[in-house]
């Protein structure tokens, strides 16, 4: 464990000096002026995120806008911000029972409350480089969602002895540092955050569509640790961490040192963005019936022009003497999802390879077309209980009533590819097909 660490370290260090040597020259446009961000690529509406992956973003405001629960409590002039959201979706399925392997999208033919989501955040002001700041954030979802990102130690009987269909989940919660003489600015965060590989979000307002890829409904969701990203000139950002394994509190009797080192480039005209490295890096051991995933990713972003863009992501997953079924829920089956107990042990590393495209098609300053295309190989079975490979493909459409109300209906199709195998509505179909939309109201 010392010497993968130390990799990382010294991986770090090799960054730095480059930076250092390359870029130092650059980074001033005339004196005591640092060049702070380049322009969002994207328009903030009607897409999720007006910049590419790899958050938080040093130099770039972070600040919520003044949402109507942040106006009613009259915050609308404070730093602190109170916000949420509410998430409501269904779908018709050729499946009877449940959509699995599928995720955010679970039960098939019914409608849900898929997330209602509350935050409450203070972000420090990271465009300044003259004093140090500091921030925090919570979010706190409740609903059939919450199963997710549910982490080991922290309230999840509701999901690993009960498999509940509705939770609740404080996914977020943690403090924010700013340091802006750092480099060219440093964020520490401490505490729980997002794994901040995916194109992909856990929340329904930070997502392209409404369903998820099967890539990322079987890779981390949550971290609980310590990370710092590092601002190198305008085009560089490097992020460290040291966290307790994907999905598992540090006092849970699963948790495992493991390291994060990502960086993050963007070209000159931020037409193009490369974000990836090492998400999670350790000794890869499972461990009490809980997945420590271990995991490279890398994901490219490009703009064609200003309707059309897309975004490409791959990943490398592993880890050691697992079960098939990844981490074990003990509680009773539900129709809607019957893989409850422990699978059968996997000798050596198991591994799982995962692919996705976006494509986006700007079609109004309301609305967008999005078709994604990804593809999970699972050959040992530990992320889905099946030994097969998958793809899926959808085409989704969204459409923004005002910045608050907004619509993502999709049509779906997703297939396994190993002769006898048919993991879909629990274990008796090959492939599946899906018609759903979802509602999200911001307050």
């Amino acid at each position: 464990m010392k010497k993968q660490l130390l990799t990382i370290a010294a991986l770090a260090t090799i960054v730095f000096n480059v930076h250092a040597q390359q870029d130092s020259s650059k980074m001033k446009i005339k004196k005591d002026t640092v060049v702070r961000s380049l322009p969002s690529p994207l328009p903030s509406l009607p897409f999720p995120s007006a910049d590419w992956v790899g958050s938080p973003l040093v130099g770039v405001d972070a600040t919520a806008p003044n949402y109507p629960l942040t106006k009613l409590l009259g915050l609308s002039k404070s730093k602190v911000k109170i916000y949420g959201w509410v998430d409501i979706g269904g779908n018709f399925s050729s499946s009877k029972n449940s959509n699995s392997p599928t995720s955010y999208n679970l039960v098939p033919n019914a409608v849900v409350l898929d997330q209602a989501g509350i935050k409450f955040e203070k972000q420090p002001n990271t465009i300044q480089t003259d004093h140090f700041e500091w921030g925090f954030l919570s979010t706190v979802i409740f609903g059939t969602d919450y199963r997710y990102t549910t982490s080991k130690g922290i309230f999840s009987d509701q999901l690993l002895k009960n498999n509940n269909k509705y939770g609740f989940d404080p996914a977020e919660l943690y403090g924010i540092l700013y340091f802006p003489k750092v480099v060219d600015g440093l964020i520490v965060k401490v505490g729980r955050f997002i794994s901040p590989a995916d194109i992909e979000a856990q929340w329904a307002t930070d997502n392209y569509l409404y369903s998820h890829s099967l890539m990322f409904t079987v890779d981390p969701y949550t971290f609980t640790g310590v990370q710092g990203t590092f601002k190198l000139g305008s085009h560089w950002q490097l992020q460290v961490a040291a966290h307790a394994g994907n999905d598992m509190a540090p006092w849970s009797s699963s948790a495992q040192l493991n390291g994060l080192l990502m960086a993050r480039w963007v070209s000159n005209d931020n037409n193009n963005s490369l974000w990836g490295g090492i998400n999670s890096l350790g000794s890869g051991n499972y461990t009490d019936q809980h997945d420590n995933l271990q995991m490279m990713v890398a994901t490219w972003g490009h703009k064609f022009n200003k309707t059309i863009h897309m975004m490409t992501e791959g990943y490398y997953m592993w880890q050691k003497n697992a079960l098939t079924g990844g981490t074990v829920i003990t509680g009773p089956g539900k129709p809607f999802y019957m893989g409850t107990g422990a699978g059968s042990l996997i000798p050596g590393t198991a591994n799982a390879v995962g692919l996705v495209n976006y494509f986006q098609i700007l079609v109004s300053p309301k609305d967008y077309l999005s078709i994604r295309n990804d593809f999970l190989s699972d050959p040992q079975a530990n992320r889905t209980s099946y030994a097969t490979k998958y793809s899926s493909h959808t085409i989704g459409f969204v459409h923004y009533f005002n910045n608050l109300i907004r619509i993502r209906p999709e049509i779906r199709y997703e297939r396994a590819y190993a002769d006898g195998i048919t993991p879909y509505d629990n274990g008796h179909k090959k492939d599946q097909y899906t018609a759903a939309m979802d509602l999200i109201v911001r307050f």
